[in-house]
Formats: C-alpha cells, sequence, structure tokens
C-alpha cells in the first residue's frame, strides 16, 4: 500500500489519511499514531507540509518512528516541509510589500485556519536530516521535487522560488 499522509484528495494507487473526515478520505487518523496499520505493512509514504504540525519535543521523533515502523523493508518515505533556511532569506528580501511578507509569515507558522494548521516546528535540510536519520533512516536525500503531485512540495513564492525542502529516505528494514 502507498499511504498518503495529510490529504483529503484520492489519487490512483494511493491510500489517503487525514486527521478530517471527508469523502475522499480512506483513513482518518492522527499521523502521529498510525496504529491502525501493522508494521511493514505500507510501501510508501508521502506526507506534503505535514511535519511541521507535530511538535519537535519527543513527537516528531516518535511520528518518525512510528512512520518507519508501519513502512516495509526497504520502503520509502517522501516528507515535504517548508524549508526554513528559504523562508527567511525571502522575508528578508527588501523589495517585499508588507502583505508578501505577512504571507511568508503564514508560511512560516502555518495559516491558522483551524486548530490542526498551526506550524510546531521550523525544519532545515540538517534539522530534517538529522532527525530522519536518528529515527533510523537511510540513504536520506534533497531532491527539487518529488515528481508525484501537484502541491505544496512544488509551491513557488512569486512563481520563482521554490519555497519546500523536499526529501526522500528508506527504511533499511
Amino acid at each position: 500500500m502507498k499511504l498518503h499522509i495529510g490529504t483529503r484528495k484520492r489519487a490512483e494507487g494511493w491510500k489517503t489519511l487525514d486527521i478530517t473526515p471527508g469523502p475522499e478520505v480512506d483513513f482518518v487518523g492522527d499521523c502521529r499514531n498510525l496504529s491502525q496499520f501493522s508494521d511493514g505493512s505500507i510501501d510508501t509514504i508521502y506526507a506534503s507540509h505535514v511535519l511541521e504540525h507535530i511538535p519537535y519535543n519527543f513527537e516528531l521523533m516518535k511520528t518518525l518512528k512510528e512512520w518507519r515502523r508501519v513502512l516495509m523493508p526497504g520502503g520509502t518515505v517522501m516528507i515535504s516541509v517548508p524549508d526554513l533556511d528559504i523562508l527567511c532569506r525571502i522575508f528578508l528580501y527588501p523589495t517585499l510589500t508588507p502583505d508578501d511578507r505577512f504571507g511568508v509569515m503564514r508560511m512560516m507558522f502555518g495559516g491558522q485556519h483551524d486548530q490542526h494548521d498551526f506550524h510546531y516546528v521550523g525544519l532545515t535540510w540538517d534539522f530534517l536530516g538529522s532527525f530522519l536519520h536518528e529515527a533510523g533512516f537511510m540513504d536520506i536525500v534533497r531532491v527539487p521535487d518529488l515528481g508525484l503531485f501537484d502541491d505544496t512540495s512544488r509551491l513557488k513564492f512569486g512563481g520563482t522560488t521554490l519555497i519546500s525542502l523536499n526529501v526522500i529516505a528508506k527504511n533499511p528494514g
């Protein structure tokens, strides 16, 4: 099974998991607890702009270990998060309008439209790579595009600057 975490849109070949029920949500649940899935039952996990919603003290590491638990040996996790390094640089552009700067701030801290839309951690390549390594993932690589969905993993500020950190890692089993 391929599991797309944090979406309400079904795609061929993928099952969906979201914290909020919806007509295209296959599994309702919190991504921190995948107890509804057996060990090694998932081939691929895709999560775009999900991990930043997990508090980094204890819960982020526990979440990554939980994702690794359900992945098959050799399984893949594909993660996209707002890239804090990029967003900090963009925020400091001297030509930004106050509205543009506010938009960048929202990318850092979440849209805050509902109780689930808050960001608890800013991730960089160094931070995310370290978390993944500590959770037991291997072959951790940064990629410009995860190549699957037209979602926030491909979002560009001003149409030119990719704001996401896209990473692929393997469960060594």
